[in-house]
């Protein structure tokens, strides 16, 4: 058995329930109501910047405390000190800015977080810390000091960090921000291999990178406003787009394609040329401001919270 089998062989996805989980900064509703339940897979939290996906992972990682409402992880209860310890041990995150010490080793930076989940035993844990390294292609790199590496690389040693251990609950806050291609497809291998072994939860405003998931979230003003596959997210857009030669005098969003017709999304004129929904369509859908231009077609980015 390999090293990364006998890791993956000790985890188990972690149970996530919140209810009625609200929070606010100052007049600024973030979050309103959520409820959640979800055990394992990979799961996408998909919304505009602003519409709190960073707060409710935060609240999930322990960072902060919803001022309304509760979250359990495996029962656990956050604000009880004995409980967040325990949670803390479980989970891998992976914030917007790591933050990561630029004159330090790459291996210490995961070394030391390693000595904060307690794990004691030296020999084990520079077997765990290698091997997070080795997962995210940094194996090679441990005795680089992290300013040395590039924007990259430096969110990949941030990943590491989040993997370290083989965490139950793993959540990664807008994870591709910044990567290449090449970059981002290692990403989304390292993250699609955890679905089996971990609840994954991973937060984005990309429809893209929904796609891959079992399970996406709509989030929106703070409110779920959409639960499920990403099937059934585009299913939503059924019978709600469409083509047509000429600019859309209504419609929810439209925007110009390559051969020069438009597709449409909204309540399609009779005898239109309907076409097959993507997650993207039904995403706009369920966006709260109608689109009338190219130039507006993109998603809505108020201030994030």
């Amino acid at each position: 058995m390999t090293l990364h089998q006998l890791v993956d062989s000790q985890a188990s996805p972690a149970q996530v329930l919140a209810f009625g989980v609200t929070q606010r900064f100052g007049k600024v509703a973030a979050l309103t109501g959520v409820d959640l339940a979800i055990q394992g897979g990979l799961i996408t939290l998909l919304g505009p910047n602003g519409s709190g996906k960073t707060t409710l992972i935060r609240c999930l990682a322990t960072v902060t405390w919803p001022e309304g409402g509760s979250i359990l992880i495996d029962g656990l209860d956050a604000r009880h000190e004995s409980d967040r310890i325990e949670i803390r041990r479980r989970l891998g995150y992976l914030p917007q800015e790591p933050g990561l010490a630029k004159r330090a080793r790459v291996f210490d930076v995961v070394d030391y977080l390693a000595v904060l989940k307690l794990h004691g035993d030296e020999r084990r844990r520079r077997h765990l810390v290698y091997d997070a390294l080795d997962r995210v292609g940094l194996a090679d790199r441990a005795t680089d000091k992290v300013g040395d590496l590039s924007g990259g690389m430096r969110q990949r040693l941030g990943l590491a960090q989040a993997i370290l251990g083989s965490p139950s609950l793993l959540l990664l806050d807008e994870p591709a921000a910044g990567l290449d291609p090449d970059e981002r497809f290692r990403l989304r291998e390292i993250v699609s291999g955890r679905r089996h072994q971990a609840t994954v939860i991973v937060s984005t405003h990309l429809t893209g990178e929904a796609a891959v998931s079992d399970t996406v979230l709509v989030l929106l003003e703070g409110k779920l406003r959409f639960v499920g596959s990403p099937a059934a997210l585009a299913a939503t857009a059924t019978g709600r787009a469409w083509l047509q030669e000429h600019e859309p005098a209504t419609a929810r969003a439209w925007w110009r394609q390559a051969d020069g017709r438009y597709r449409c999304l909204g309540d399609p004129p009779a005898g239109s040329q309907l076409v097959e929904p993507t997650l993207e369509d039904g995403y706009l859908l369920l966006t709260p401001r109608t689109v009338a231009s190219p130039a507006a077609a993109a998603i809505p980015r108020p201030p994030r919270h």
